[in-house]
């Protein structure tokens, strides 16, 4: 690339730009990226013994004939085969073939596209990001038109035929940000290690993405420190990214390591970019996701832990940079457990669970939680209730989708607050037509695996932080079926028997994490009340007396998904119930 660099990480490119891409396809073959993606893949040729090695004189690569296969489709830009070969020396060998070559020009262009791809441009002095679609989207777009514009006139060339179909595939960067260096208000000392990596400030992405990670579940908890994890980490800022994240009203600083972009990433589906203003502030938490192993802390022996910084105020947590931790999962569930705690430091009672406000006609909205694990059924009770939706039904909001909190008001009604704005969603147990009906949006990952999931925007930031009066709380109990004695959906009388269920946090695993059968964890939040449930106890304690005196219906919803065969027709009674639910307290 003109005026920048690159770096390879395995099946990923890093391109860092200043101000401009390549201008031509003179200039994209010429470069020395096209050189070293050119031997790249002559090895995984030569790894797989591919025919299509013949088409170099003898089968033998080396150093010349690399250079005059170059050179040869550098001609080919501009003129014919037949030419190409009367002016250019030793052509003829390259070219004696054509469907050969044309089919090794094909390979050559989807081994390209099948590497992931990011352009950074640290537009340091020009400030790409205040002018965003004069400067840097053209730029990210100008690679774009040059690829597929120099593949698809050196195959027209090759064979002399001009294809009457064109497919409009991104041939370009996957993904494109702007990073600039930023001086965030960290206190001195340790976090000095942190200010030297550029902050992300406008991402742009071409979805739908589709991410194989090495690991497609995350397994355990996160581990709580006594020691600053900063004090152990060396960074190569140029090796880092940060990605600010406004989760509700909180700012969580995410840096994570480059091999990993493809992860970071996927966070422009699920949490708010930081606006300018926001970065003026302290923030809340730091995240470090693919720390060098050798610096990572650990207790008893789990890696996945996070400090409290009570001095500063300031929660640390940090992943190491292993594929045992290669799963979106690690970098959410990360963030929310900090999310969490802070929220707990300021008296709010934290949820595991999916906010909802359904307004059917000539009624007022209607808020309801629906507190759950994973794969307790919220997040599909919640879609077949977009499915089954009536001529009754005029909206439905989502204020939460994975993870919120409550907040008591001044006139004593309860709040309810989200965090995401997107969802991390499994595909397993939903109707093909959920992610595909806005497939222009979403990142998928491992979607041949068990576990597949997508990552797509669900709802609006500002609903997240609104602060919307709650009407229902429910726990989604997926494992028991539903008949005479136990209804579809059932209210507990007292608080007492509402935090019996509640704390006990059962459900069915469903196979998102490394468990089996079913499984009892607090409050079915193992995402900071676990790690601090003292405190979470005196404020849970508190929050269910205010549920009853703010006449809260609460009670647990009985979705079947855990129940083998119940998978569809489980939620889907559920929804029922809740709409009879409704229109009962409406």
């Amino acid at each position: 690339m003109q005026n920048g660099s690159y770096h390879f990480y395995e099946e990923k490119i890093v391109l860092r730009v200043r101000n401009r891409v390549c201008n031509n396809s003179e200039e994209l073959i010429q470069s020395e990226l096209f050189a070293k993606v050119l031997q790249c893949f002559l090895e995984d040729l030569a790894q797989r013994q591919s025919p299509l090695l013949t088409v170099f004189p003898d089968s033998h690569i080396s150093h010349d004939s690399v250079k005059k296969l170059t050179e040869v489709l550098f001609y080919l830009i501009h003129l014919p085969a037949a030419k190409v070969e009367k002016i250019v020396e030793g052509s003829a060998a390259f070219l004696a073939d054509p469907f050969l070559l044309n089919e090794f020009v094909e390979q050559l262009y989807n081994y390209w596209r099948s590497l992931h791809r990011l352009i950074i441009c640290d537009s340091i002095f020009d400030r790409f990001d205040q002018k965003p679609y004069r400067t840097f989207n053209d730029l990210v777009e100008s690679l774009m038109h040059i690829v597929r514009s120099t593949y698809r006139t050196i195959q027209e060339n090759i064979t002399g035929n001009h294809p009457k179909i064109y497919r409009q595939v991104s041939a370009g960067a996957e993904v494109g940000a702007i990073a600039l260096p930023y001086h965030i208000n960290y206190p001195d000392g340790l976090y000095d290690v942190l200010q030297d990596v550029f902050i992300i400030r406008q991402a742009l992405i071409y979805p739908p993405m589709i991410f194989k990670t090495p690991m497609n579940k995350r397994n355990g908890q996160f581990e709580r420190v006594d020691q600053n994890p900063l004090e152990k980490i060396h960074l190569e800022h140029a090796e880092w990214l940060c990605y600010p994240a406004k989760v509700g009203d909180l700012l969580i600083m995410v840096y994570f390591s480059l091999d990993l972009f493809e992860l970071g990433f996927s966070l422009c589906n699920l949490f708010e970019l930081a606006e300018e203003d926001d970065l003026q502030r302290k923030p809340d938490a730091v995240f470090l996701y693919g720390v060098p192993p050798e610096c990572a802390l650990q207790v008893h022996g789990n890696e996945t832990i996070f400090y409290e910084d009570t001095e500063n105020d300031l929660l640390i947590g940090t992943v190491p940079n292993k594929d045992e931790f290669g799963y979106f999962g690690y970098l959410k569930k990360m963030i929310l457990t900090l999310h969490n705690i802070k929220r707990m430091r300021t008296g709010s009672l934290p949820f595991h669970g999916a906010m909802i406000r359904i307004t059917l006609k000539d009624s007022q909205p209607f808020a309801l939680v629906i507190l759950g694990d994973s794969g307790a059924g919220k997040s599909e009770t919640i879609e077949a209730l977009r499915r089954i939706r009536t001529k009754d039904i005029e909206e439905i909001v989502i204020v939460a989708d994975d993870m919120g909190s409550f907040s008591i008001m001044p006139d004593g009604k309860i709040a309810g607050y989200g965090t995401e704005m997107g969802a991390f969603v499994r595909l397993d147990d939903l109707q093909a037509g959920y992610a595909f009906g806005q497939i222009d949006r979403t990142i998928i990952m491992n979607p041949d695996q068990v576990n597949a999931r997508v990552v797509i925007p669900v709802t609006r930031y500002e609903y997240l932080i609104k602060g919307i009066p709650v009407d229902a709380i429910l726990y989604a109990n997926n494992y028991e079926s539903v008949n005479v004695d136990h209804p579809s959906i059932e209210e507990f009388k007292t608080p007492r028997d509402a935090l019996r269920v509640f704390r006990r946090g059962a459900v069915m695993s469903k196979g998102t994490t490394t468990t089996t059968g079913i499984v009892e964890n607090y409050f079915a939040n193992i995402f900071g009340p676990v790690q601090y449930q003292e405190l979470h106890d005196k404020i849970a304690s508190d929050y269910f007396g205010a549920f009853y005196a703010a006449g809260i219906y609460v009670g647990q919803i009985r979705t079947m998904l855990g129940i083998c065969g119940q998978e569809q027709h489980g939620p889907e009674n559920a929804a029922i119930a809740l709409l009879d639910l409704i229109r009962s307290r409406a």
